[in-house]
C-alpha cells in the first residue's frame, strides 16, 4: 500500500507518525523495550507529542524479532502464525547510545542517539538491513480514522528479494506491489493462492511479517531502494533472520515456522488423473491405467476428481453410483495392481449436498454476524464453507473423510480455500475475518492431514493441496494451480514453483502440459521433461484427457523415458527430500540458493537445481532451442555423458528425449536398480555415479522411510577413488571423470 506522493509528500489523506528518537530503552526480562517520540524531544514541552513503541526481542537463535505499536489497547485478535521458538536467551545491553540485541550471528542495534531513530541488523561479516529517518511509523487514514504500521528496511545496490508465497509475477519482486491476499485468480495474474508474508535477499537475510492478515508489501516500488510492508492494525511483529547463505535463512526461518514432513516414497512416482469435466466411470478409468502399462510408463497414483461425486453435491463425500456402482471393489483392484488412489475434495458443502441439512442444524458452516449461514453461487449453488475453528464442524467433516480412507483412498486433493469471505462474517472462536481470510486454508489442510495420519499413519500422509500461508509448508504437497496449456505458462508455472521453494516449501508439483485447453503434442512433451524433474508429477487437465498417446506416440515414448529416469534417481531424490524435513532446504532450488556467491544466478528463473549435484533447464520453445547458464567448474550431461566447463551461457538446441540436465562436479547421484516404480528397496544394488571427484564427498542413500541405509565417504587417493561404506547392500561405484 503505497502512502506517498513519490518520496517527499505523504498523500493528503494520510496522516503521519514517524519514529524520530528513542527516549527510553529498558531491558525488561528478555527483550529490550522502548519508547519512542514521534518528533525530537528538546524540552518538557515536547513531552506531550505521540509516541510509538517497540519490543525488541528474540525467539531463536540467529532471529530478532521487533514489535511496533500505536495504541497498545486495541484488542489483537488471532488467528496468529503457529511459532516455535528454541528458548535460547538474547544478550541485551544498554549503552549511552545504542542499546543491542543479539543471539547468535545477529544482532540488532537500535540508536539512542537525540534526533537519530534507526535500527541495524547486523551479521557477522556486516550490516544486512536496517531502518532510519521515517522507515517506521504508523499512519492514519484522516477519513475513516483506520490505522496502518508501517516498516520500510533498506535495499543495498544489486539486492534482489525473492519469495512472498508462490507468485507468477516477475521472479525477482523489486518494482512490485505484492498484498497478501489468497485468491482463486489462476497462474498468469499477480493474485496468488499461496501468499506467505516472508522474503529472503540475495544478501543473505530475511524477514517475515507475522501477521496473517492482508499485509502490504512495496518492494522497491513506494521507494526504491526500500522493502516496505504495513499492516491495517494498530500493532506489527516482524522477525529477521540472518544467514549468511540462503540456505541457512530457511533453516532459521523452517526452524520457527515448521517443515515440511517427509512424503512416501511412492507419492514421488507419476500421478495420472480422470481430469476435471471429463466422462469417466471404472471402463475409462482402467482403459487409462490398462493404456499406460501397455507403454511401459510406470504409474504409481491414480487421482479421481470432482465428479467421483454427483455433480451439485460436492461435498458429499459419496462415490457416484451410476458412474462407480461398486467403488470399494475398484479400489481394491486398483491397489492390486499396485496403484495408490487419490479423490478429490474441497472444504464447502453444496446446498443439494445431502450434508447441508445436518450442518446448517448443528451450526458447522460459516456463519454472517446475523447468524445467517453465509452462502454463495461462485462453485456450487448455495454454498456452504465449513468452519474449521469448530471442533466439533472439524470432526464432522473428518469423520466424513475417514469413511473415504477406511474405503481405499489413499491421498486427499485439497482444493480451494482461498474464496473465503471477511465481510460481516462471525468464526465460531471469534477470529477476525481478515486474519482468518489466508488463515483458513492452515486449519482446512491441518484438519485433513491429521486425519490422513490417523487412518493410513504419519508416515503415509499426503496432500495434494492449492491454498496456502505460513507454515503451510508443514502439511506437504502443494501444487501450482490453474495453469495453461503453453510455454508461458509453464515458464510462470516454474517461476512461481521457485518463489514458494524461497519460502521453505520441499515439495511442489504443478499440471503437466496445463490445467486449461489442450496442449499442441511438442508442449506436452516439453512439460513432460520438466513435470518428472519437479519433486512431484501429475498429469491433469481440465476438459480432455492427458494420457500421451491421444497427443502422439512419441508422447509415450517421452512420458516413459522421463518417468523411468525419476524412478531411478528415488535414492537421490528421496535422500533430498528428507534434507527438506531436516534443514528446510527444498527439493527444487532457485539458483541463487545454491550458487549465492555467483551474481549471475540472482535473476535465473528458467532452470533450477534439484537437489545440490542435478541442474535441470527446462524447454520452453517448439524450435526445441534453450538458453541456459552453468556456474562454474565442470559439468557432465547426466543423459549424454558430454563434459563442459561452466562459467558461460550455453545456447543449445535438444530433441524431446533430451534436454539441458547437468550434473555438478564433485557430486554423487546414487541411482537405484528399478525403474518401473518410485517405491522399492533404494539401498539394493545401489550405482553411485561420481562425478569429477576430487575432494572428499559423502552420499547417502536412504531407506523408504527416508533413513540413512546406506552412507558412502569417497576421497581421492592419486588417481584411486576410495571409498568407506556404512550400511547398505550390494552397491557400485562408478567413476566419472573427464578424459
Amino acid at each position: 500500500m503505497k502512502f506517498k506522493n513519490g518520496h517527499w509528500v505523504v498523500k493528503q489523506e494520510f496522516e503521519p507518525l514517524y519514529a524520530c528518537e528513542a527516549v527510553r530503552a529498558e531491558k525488561m526480562g528478555q527483550a529490550l523495550k522502548l519508547l519512542i517520540a514521534t518528533k525530537h524531544i528538546s524540552g518538557r514541552g515536547d513531552t506531550q507529542t505521540p509516541v510509538l513503541g517497540a519490543k525488541v526481542f528474540s525467539p531463536a537463535e540467529g532471529v530478532i524479532g521487533v514489535t511496533l505499536w500505536h495504541h497498545r489497547g486495541t484488542l489483537q485478535k488471532g488467528p496468529r502464525f503457529e511459532l516455535t521458538p528454541d528458548g535460547s536467551a538474547p544478550e541485551i545491553r544498554v549503552e549511552k547510545d545504542a542499546a543491542y540485541v543479539k543471539n547468535g550471528g545477529l544482532t540488532a542495534r537500535i540508536s539512542l542517539k537525540e534526533n537519530d531513530w534507526h535500527i541495524d541488523f547486523l551479521g557477522e561479516n556486516g550490516r544486512y538491513t536496517g531502518d532510519g529517518f521515517r522507515m517506521m511509523g504508523h499512519m492514519r487514514r484522516r477519513d475513516t480514522g483506520e490505522g496502518y504500521m508501517v516498516q520500510q528496511l533498506e535495499l543495498d545496490v544489486g539486492e534482489c528479494v525473492y519469495g512472498l508465497g508462490e507468485r507468477f509475477t516477475a521472479f525477482v519482486k523489486n518494482g512490485q506491489q505484492v498484498d497478501m491476499w489468497n485468491g482463486d485468480g489462476g497462474s498468469c495474474s499477480e493474485m496468488a493462492y499461496k501468499n506467505v508474508p516472508f522474503y529472503m535477499t540475495n544478501r543473505g537475510y530475511g524477514v517475515l511479517v507475522d501477521d496473517a492478515g492482508d499485509v502490504s508489501f512495496e518492494v522497491a516500488s513506494e521507494q526504491v531502494e526500500r522493502v516496505q510492508f504495513s499492516v491495517q492494525a494498530e500493532q506489527m511483529t516482524y522477525y529477521v533472520f540472518a544467514g549468511p547463505t540462503p540456505r541457512e535463512v530457511l533453516r532459521r526461518y523452517t526452524a520457527l515456522t515448521g517443515r515440511p514432513a517427509l512424503l512416501p516414497a511412492w507419492s514421488f512416482g507419476l500421478w495420472l488423473s480422470t481430469s476435471f469435466t471429463t466422462d469417466y466411470d471404472e471402463k475409462t478409468t482402467s482403459s487409462f491405467i490398462e493404456g499406460m502399462a501397455r507403454r511401459n510408463i510406470p504409474l504409481n497414483v491414480f487421482h479421481y476428481d470432482c465428479f467421483w461425486m454427483k455433480g451439485f453435491n460436492w461435498c458429499d463425500f459419496e462415490w457416484d453410483q451410476a458412474m462407480f456402482p461398486d467403488p470399494e471393489g475398484m479400489l481394491r483392484r486398483y491397489h492390486d495392481r499396485g496403484l495408490k488412489i487419490s479423490a478429490w475434495i474441497n472444504p464447502y458443502v453444496a446446498q443439494a449436498s445431502p450434508l447441508f441439512d445436518e450442518g446448517l442444524e448443528k451450526g458447522y458452516f460459516l456463519k454472517k454476524e446475523n447468524g445467517d449461514v453465509w452462502q454463495s453461487d461462485l462453485w456450487q449453488g448455495g454454498l456452504a464453507v465449513v468452519d474449521f475453528t469448530n471442533p466439533a464442524a472439524r470432526d464432522w467433516y473428518c469423520g466424513h473423510l475417514r469413511r473415504i480412507l477406511e474405503m481405499g483412498v489413499d491421498a486427499f486433493k485439497t482444493d480451494f480455500g482461498e474464496r473465503i469471505p471477511v465481510r460481516g462474517i462471525r468464526y465460531f472462536d471469534g477470529s477476525d475475518p481478515v486474519r482468518m481470510h489466508n488463515y483458513y486454508t492452515y486449519l482446512y489442510n491441518r484438519a485433513v492431514r491429521e486425519v490422513v495420519c490417523q487412518v493410513k499413519g504419519g508416515d503415509q500422509a499426503v496432500l495434494f493441496a492449492r491454498s496456502a500461508t505460513a507454515g503451510s509448508q508443514k502439511m506437504p504437497l502443494h501444487w501450482g494451480g490453474d495453469n495453461f496449456a503453453t510455454y508461458v505458462s509453464m515458464a510462470e508455472t516454474l517461476r512461481a514453483g521457485l518463489s514458494l521453494a524461497s519460502c521453505g516449501f520441499g515439495f511442489w508439483s504443478h499440471d503437466i502440459s496445463g490445467f486449461e485447453s489442450t496442449a499442441p503434442a511438442h508442449v506436452y512433451k516439453r512439460w513432460c521433461q520438466f513435470g518428472l524433474l519437479s519433486s512431484h508429477s501429475r498429469l491433469h487437465g481440465s476438459q480432455s484427457y492427458r494420457v500421451p498417446w491421444l497427443f502422439d506416440e512419441e508422447a509415450c515414448v517421452v512420458l516413459s523415458k522421463f518417468t523411468r529416469l525419476k524412478c531411478r534417481l528415488m535414492p537421490y531424490l528421496y535422500q533430498k527430500a528428507a534434507e527438506a524435513t531436516e534443514t528446510g532446504t527444498p527439493v527444487m532450488r532457485p539458483m541463487y540458493m545454491e550458487f549465492p556467491e555467483d551474481p549471475a544466478c540472482d535473476t535465473l528463473d528458467r532452470q533450477y537445481m534439484l537437489g545440490e549435484a542435478l541442474l535441470v533447464a527446462p524447454v520452453f520453445r517448439e524450435d526445441g532451442r534453450v538458453d541456459y547458464y552453468l556456474p562454474a567448474g565442470k559439468w557432465t550431461h547426466l543423459l549424454d555423458g558430454r563434459v563442459v566447463a561452466g562459467g558461460r551461457w550455453m545456447r543449445e538446441t535438444y530433441d524431446f528425449l533430451s534436454l539441458p540436465l547437468w550434473v555438478r562436479e564433485n557430486t554423487a547421484v546414487p541411482m537405484g536398480s528399478r525403474e518401473d516404480t518410485a517405491e522399492y528397496d533404494f539401498e539394493k544394488d545401489v550405482e553411485v555415479r561420481c562425478y569429477q571427484v576430487k575432494t572428499p564427498v559423502q552420499v547417502t542413500v536412504p531407506d523408504v522411510h527416508g533413513r540413512p541405509a546406506l552412507t558412502l565417504d569417497l576421497r581421492r587417493e592419486g588417481e584411486k577413488l576410495v571409498c568407506a561404506a556404512r550400511g547398505g547392500k550390494e552397491y557400485t561405484i562408478i567413476d566419472i571423470r573427464e578424459e
